[in-house]
């Protein structure tokens, strides 16, 4: 019976883990899509290049889905069990809700796995390709996008142009520029404008003709007004840099070469994604108890409030370790001790509750039963 039990439970988790994290997936990807078509509009990633950001964002996400997809499915595909009363019938054949664990931890440690997969090596690869799929739009941004009377911008509307016509040689006539950086406001008004690159400066510069520029702070009172017969502004900087990745999309071997707080802050982060799961599925199988007139979703608010407090903790620690505020060697590990302990309480309370339920009940039918032989006789 414990080989069907095993299949079962097993099935049950794995058929609620694809539909909780499918849904997590669809929602996330769906306020991505929105993000990529706004790049997409603003000049700032090719169009034909969407749908591979998309598919790149989808393996980052699964980095942290994984870990609450499993922890929800558990809870609510045990939850049912107990429900309807399918874990009262088990246990009144003598099997205990410990024997869960069995199917629940086989499934946890081949999804820990994967998620080891993730967080270390694909998540941050993908993350790489993210980066140098905007690199190259960026270097590559022509103002052959621009159409004659509409407005466009690039870097999230950091630079708008708009020109009344755009001849066949790609030159401008009759140009607005307007460029933001922080609170100054730059606005360059121009007779006629036309690209060129400029290699020692590695970025494409925009050269107007006959114009006039405008510089200073909306609201103040002093504005610096220049004219020019001509201008120059670089509009789109190539990345020269491309290889100064941020931590979060460093391989993990540029992650032990560099070796300082940062870098350790981020590979303890990584290594954190499996062991989450683990103790998730951990703390979940307790917390799915629930009584038999219960509803199904019971538990979702406590397993949620748990997750929050879990994954906050774990960020805190992240930046306490950046920061140096923190031993390496304690970093994030004592915020997984924290919940593994709790993990344990929490199965330590069902079991004794559990054996105090059952063993009354069974005092009591013990008890009916005397009864019912001295009746007899």
């Amino acid at each position: 019976m414990g080989s069907i039990l095993n299949r079962y439970v097993f099935r049950e988790t794995v058929l609620m883990w694809v539909a909780v994290t499918g849904v997590l997936l669809v929602v996330l990807l769906t306020d991505q899509f929105a993000r990529v078509l706004d790049d997409a509009a603003g000049a700032e990633l090719p169009k034909d290049a969407i749908f591979a950001v998309m598919g790149l964002s989808s393996i980052q996400y699964l980095t942290i889905l994984v870990p609450i997809g499993i922890f929800l499915a558990i809870i609510l595909a045990l939850s049912r069990l107990y429900r309807d009363s399918e874990m009262a019938a088990l246990m009144a054949c003598g099997i205990s809700n410990t024997s869960l664990y069995r199917p629940i931890m086989a499934l946890a440690v081949v999804l820990a796995a994967g998620v080891s997969w993730l967080a270390i090596d694909a998540g941050p690869a993908a993350q790489r390709e993210v980066k140098t799929i905007f690199d190259e739009a960026r270097k590559t941004a022509d103002l052959g996008l621009l159409e004659p009377g509409r407005f466009i911008s690039f870097g999230r509307e950091q630079v708008t142009i708009y020109a009344e016509g755009v001849s066949e040689s790609g030159e401008l006539s009759n140009v607005f520029v307007q460029l933001r950086d922080r609170d100054k406001v730059t606005v360059v008004v121009a007779k006629r404008a036309a690209q060129r690159n400029d290699p020692e400066a590695g970025a494409k510069v925009l050269t107007f003709y006959d114009g006039q520029r405008y510089e200073g702070v909306p609201g103040a009172q002093e504005f610096l007004i220049v004219e020019f017969a001509e201008h120059g502004i670089p509009f789109a900087v190539s990345q020269s840099s491309a290889r100064n990745l941020k931590p979060e999309a460093m391989s993990i071997n540029e992650l032990v070469d560099r070796n300082d707080v940062e870098a350790q802050a981020e590979i303890q982060w990584r290594l954190s994604a499996p062991v989450t799961l683990l103790i998730l599925a951990l703390i979940a199988v307790p917390l799915s108890r629930t009584q038999p007139r219960q509803g199904r979703y019971s538990g979702l608010a406590t397993a949620i409030l748990i997750y929050v407090i879990y994954n906050n903790l774990l960020g805190a620690a992240k930046v306490w370790l950046e920061k140096d505020a923190l031993p390496s060697w304690l970093g994030l590990w004592w915020v997984h001790v924290v919940f593994f302990l709790f993990a344990l309480m929490l199965l330590q309370h069902q079991n004794r509750y559990l054996n105090r339920w059952f063993g009354s009940a069974g005092k009591n039918s013990s008890g009916n039963h005397k009864e019912q032989t001295v009746a007899d006789r």
